[in-house]
C-alpha cells in the first residue's frame, strides 16, 4: 500500500505542455514555409523588375537578375505618321476651282470699287465678304427718290459701270432690295416689300440691258425685315434703306428628286 501511494504520489501531471511544445513547433514551421515562398516571390519580383528597367534604359542588366542582351548602336526605328486617305482628285479639282473662282469674285468686286470710288468715299456704297461671296451695299439715296423705283439719272451710269464688270464674269448676281420701316400705301406699292421688290428688279433690268445674262441674275425684295440698323433714328432708316448686290460664288447644284423622303434611286 506505500508502494502504490509512492507511485501515486510521483505522477507527472504537466503532459499538456508535450502537446503545446508540438504545436509551437508546427506554428513555426508554417511560418518558416510562409516566409520562404515570400522570398522566393521577391526574388522572382524583383529580377522581372530589373529586367523591365534595363530594358527601357537599353542597358544589360544589374548583377543578381537575368541579363538582357542589347544590340548597342541598333538605329531607331522612325515613327510612322498615321496615313491618311489621300482625297480624290475629283475633289482636290474642286477645291482648286473654288479657290480660284473665289479669287476670280473678288477681283470683280474691286473692280466695281473702282469704279465708284467717288461714292465709296462718301460712304454710299460698301464692299462686304461674306460666306457666299461678296456683297455691295449701295445707299438708295443715291439711286432712287423717296418711295419710288425708278432710277435716277445721275446713278445710271454709275449701275452700267457695275453691268459692265459683271457682264464679263460669271458668277450667279443676287439684288436684293431693303427699305425702313416707315409704312407706305400707295396704288403702285401697298407696302414696303412691293417698293423693295420693284427696286431690286429695276436695277436686275438694267444690268440685263448692260450685258449680264438673265439666268445669272435674280431680285428680291426684304422690304424692312433686314434692318442693318435701328429705325428709330433718321440716321438709321437712311442706312436701311440700300439696295445690295452679292456676287455668289456658289454655282446652283442639280436637284436630286425625292421620293418619300429619299433620293430615287436609293
Amino acid at each position: 500500500m506505500a508502494r502504490r501511494r509512492r507511485e501515486e504520489e510521483h505522477e507527472n501531471h504537466e503532459r499538456w505542455l508535450v502537446s503545446y511544445a508540438d504545436f509551437i513547433t508546427l506554428l513555426f514551421a508554417f511560418f518558416v514555409v510562409m516566409y520562404a515562398i515570400s522570398s522566393v516571390n521577391e526574388g522572382k519580383y524583383k529580377v522581372l523588375s530589373n529586367s523591365l528597367t534595363n530594358a527601357f534604359k537599353n542597358v544589360t542588366g544589374e548583377p543578381g537578375g537575368q541579363p538582357i542582351a542589347v544590340i548597342q548602336g541598333a538605329p531607331l526605328l522612325p515613327v510612322k505618321p498615321i496615313a491618311k486617305p489621300d482625297k480624290l482628285p475629283e475633289q482636290r479639282k474642286l477645291e482648286e476651282k473654288k479657290v480660284e473662282q473665289r479669287q476670280k469674285m473678288k477681283n470683280v468686286a474691286t473692280d466695281i470699287m473702282d469704279a465708284l470710288q467717288p461714292l465709296v468715299a462718301q460712304g454710299k456704297v460698301r464692299l462686304l465678304e461674306t460666306s457666299r461671296g461678296v456683297t455691295i451695299e449701295i445707299n438708295d439715296s443715291i439711286l432712287f427718290p423717296a418711295g419710288q423705283a425708278k432710277l435716277q439719272p445721275a446713278s445710271i451710269s454709275a449701275m452700267l459701270a457695275i453691268a459692265k464688270v459683271l457682264a464679263a464674269s460669271d458668277f450667279p448676281i443676287t439684288i436684293e432690295g431693303h427699305t425702313d420701316n416707315v409704312p407706305i400705301a400707295t396704288p403702285q406699292f401697298p407696302s414696303n416689300w412691293e417698293l423693295s421688290a420693284m427696286r431690286a428688279t429695276t436695277v436686275l433690268r438694267l444690268f440685263n440691258d448692260g450685258g449680264v445674262g438673265a439666268e445669272r441674275l435674280t431680285a428680291i425684295g426684304y422690304g424692312e425685315t433686314r434692318p442693318l440698323e435701328t429705325n428709330t433714328t433718321v440716321e438709321g432708316r437712311a442706312r436701311n434703306r440700300r439696295v445690295s448686290i452679292m456676287i455668289d460664288s456658289n454655282r446652283p447644284e442639280e436637284p436630286t428628286e425625292l421620293k418619300d423622303g429619299r433620293p430615287v434611286g436609293q
